[in-house]
């Protein structure tokens, strides 16, 4: 069921991210006991969905998880060392090269909350780009940092975070009563999320784990013929949808919803 509230991701603009998509995947979730998001990047259906008994948010991205948890946990010291941040250049390239395994959680998420927010597209692996238009304003808005993350502090209240492999949070929690959304990279842009997180191979490796579990799951991934050959024992539906990451604005696409129920 879709909430009434209009809850923020905090990673608004995180690539591949399903804002577009959430009114349309919310709906077609099953009655379940565990919701399980084994691909979490800017769990937009988690922030429009209404909470289930169980919630296990998962991303094998360490900074990703680190954010979540720090807002969880601490949004009241994550807004103080923000609230002076500077909107520049010089920093933006300054915290590129700052290790973040060097950095305290709050350091940390703070370093992957600014990169996201100022990268073109969200994009932050592989040498981001500094992405402030000529013709807005950036999309990190200090003014409006305690209210824009408020409402996801208290989403994110009851929700488990875990760090895993895909195949080992989907194993860890499959139960009948389990519902998985998964949303990996998508085909042909496994490297946009960094080197060997998802490689070519893992579209195979998930169908695998998939195939073999209990409870039910839906895969949301863009429409190729490649992952229609993987999955064509599923059930696979197109929906239409927009991206948004190349420069010449957004365009139409289908995306394909593929399931085991």
């Amino acid at each position: 069921m879709l909430t009434k509230e209009r809850i923020k991701s905090p990673l608004s603009g995180w690539v591949g991210g399903k804002f577009h998509l959430a009114k349309t995947i919310v709906p077609l979730i099953p009655p379940h006991a565990c919701y399980v998001e084994a691909f979490a990047g800017g769990a937009w259906i988690t922030f429009r969905k209404a909470p289930s008994d169980a919630e296990v948010l998962n991303d094998i991205n360490r900074d990703v998880i680190t954010l979540y948890r720090v807002i969880q946990k601490h949004l009241p010291e994550f807004i103080r060392y923000m609230q002076w941040a500077l909107v520049s250049r010089d920093e933006f390239l300054r915290l590129q090269q700052v290790d973040p395994e060097t950095l305290t959680d709050i350091e940390r998420a703070c370093r992957f909350f600014y990169l996201q927010k100022l990268a073109f597209s969200g994009k932050i692996a592989n040498k981001p780009t500094f992405g402030i238009s000529a013709y807005r304003p950036p999309r990190l808005n200090l003014s409006r940092l305690e209210a824009d993350l408020w409402d996801a502090h208290q989403r994110l209240a009851r929700v488990t975070l875990e760090c895993l492999p895909y195949s080992d949070v989907i194993q860890r929690y499959d139960r009948a009563e389990t519902f998985f959304y998964c949303d990996p990279p998508y085909f042909g842009c496994e490297d946009y999320y960094g080197k060997a997180i998802f490689n070519r191979d893992d579209f195979q490796k998930l169908h695998d784990v998939l195939a073999v579990i209990k409870g039910k799951w839906l895969v949301s991934i863009n429409d190729v013929p490649e992952i229609i050959e993987i999955f064509k024992n599923f059930n696979i539906n197109k929906a239409e949808t927009v991206y948004s990451i190349q420069k010449g604005g957004m365009s139409k696409v289908s995306e394909l919803l593929i399931s085991n129920y």
